[in-house]
């Protein structure tokens, strides 16, 4: 019977042992949690808030996602609970403070050192307009942007990170895409789109 295990991924499956673990009180398993979902958390602050100050909302994501284990009831992936404590985090942030822009050497950019360093340098600049122009986006627009289109993660998922329901998160996505793209179009140095 435990051979038909719900359609849970095994990665799902070390989470909740690892969080079992945690709340009896092994530290080195949340350790392991941290390790696994450091990259996803980071990214996602550093989209929303800037490079400068993703690592303070990383932080301050896991030290709410530890004192709040005993909270989690495993009804929903792990990362999909701690992005919602990750996106609420950066939200407070940006509450108390005006964002500053990603820094374009996190992105997951090729860098070519055999490129020529005028074109290294167009990239970069490109990359720099192009966030600018997603911080001109309001921040629930931003973030739903950054998690279904750079994240890649599922509506539902979405709309249990931003405690919103599936049809305010699509909404909201297509309202943030229509405005991204008009951004794009006033500049078209950057991108040739169709009208």
């Amino acid at each position: 019977m435990s051979a038909n295990l719900p359609s849970s991924t095994a990665q799902e499956i070390d989470d909740a042992e690892l969080v079992a673990r945690t709340t009896r009180g092994e530290l080195t398993a949340f350790e392991q949690l941290v390790d696994r979902h450091r990259p996803v958390v980071v990214r996602v602050a550093a989209r929303i808030v800037g490079s400068d100050e993703a690592e303070d909302v990383s932080q301050d994501a896991f030290l709410r996602a530890f004192h709040r284990l005993h909270h989690f009831r495993g009804d929903a992936p792990f990362r999909s609970w701690l992005l919602r404590i990750t996106h609420n985090a950066a939200l407070d942030h940006l509450a108390r403070r005006r964002p500053e822009p990603v820094d374009p050497e996190t992105l997951d950019v090729e860098q070519n050192p055999s490129r020529e360093p005028a074109d290294r340098l167009e990239v970069r600049e490109r990359i720099e307009r192009l966030e600018r122009k997603l911080r001109g986006l309001s921040a629930q627009h931003r973030t739903v942007l950054v998690l279904r289109d750079a994240e890649g993660l599922s509506y539902e998922e979405i709309a249990a990170i931003t405690d919103a329901p599936i049809g305010s998160v699509k909404g909201r996505l297509h309202r943030a895409r229509g405005e991204f793209i008009e951004m794009l179009r006033a500049n078209t140095y950057d991108w040739e789109l169709p009208r």
